[in-house]
């Protein structure tokens, strides 16, 4: 929890009690269900939440922004960046229902109420929103197909509506054909841990 607080030092009292709230939950619910790897569950805070909360170092969502958290998994980083901006309406959606489950119970156990959940393949939800983000679920390319349908063509944020994907590695490759509409921010520039030494916040306007 002190990583959290390290990078993110102005947070209410409710929102260090959520995010404090985390650990216990998601070790509680990944002894039933795996959504994340058995080994890793101690590393919740760095390698999980604090990766999740990269996505605000890059931008700010205004109050009333509606995000798509597509193959959302256990929650991330939907659940992280819910409780960061709560003003915000945040829609979780992935095709394991048991990991949509883990999710839902873990927003309703802090009291998150700007979230909701749909078990569903992403190319079933036609919502329309400012933002997709997205952790690694699949490449640049594949994301993009699905989900140029659902971004809103009105905008309220100071960064035009788009894609907001958590990646890590090599992504020159992948990222080549959206060259002229991909901006790529290193973690690193804002997290000292090694874990962020190549992860990055892609941002791609559709």
């Amino acid at each position: 929890m002190e990583i959290i607080l390290k990078y993110f030092p102005d947070l209410t009292e409710t929102q260090k009690q959520q995010f404090a709230a985390l650990y216990d939950l998601y070790t509680d619910w990944n002894a039933k269900i795996n959504v994340i790897s058995r080994k890793d569950i101690e590393n919740l805070y760095e390698h999980h939440v604090l990766h999740s909360l990269g996505i605000a170092k890059v931008t700010r969502f205004v109050p009333g922004t509606h995000i798509m958290d597509l193959g959302t998994g256990g929650g991330f980083p939907g659940i992280p960046l819910a409780i960061l901006f709560p003003e915000v309406k945040f829609h979780l959606v992935d095709s394991i229902g048991k990991k949509v489950r883990v999710a839902t119970e873990v927003a309703n156990s802090i009291g998150l109420e700007n979230v909701t959940f749909r078990h569903a393949r992403a190319e079933e939800e036609k919502q329309l929103f400012d933002f997709v983000v997205s952790r690694a679920v699949m490449p640049l390319a594949d994301l993009l197909k699905i989900i140029r349908k659902n971004i809103t063509p009105k905008q309220q944020n100071a960064l035009p509506n788009g894609l907001i994907c958590l990646k890590g590695g090599e992504l020159a490759n992948e990222a080549m054909p959206f060259k002229n509409k991909t901006v790529m921010y290193d973690l690193k520039d804002y997290f000292e841990e090694e874990f962020f030494e190549t992860k990055k916040v892609v941002y791609v306007t559709p």
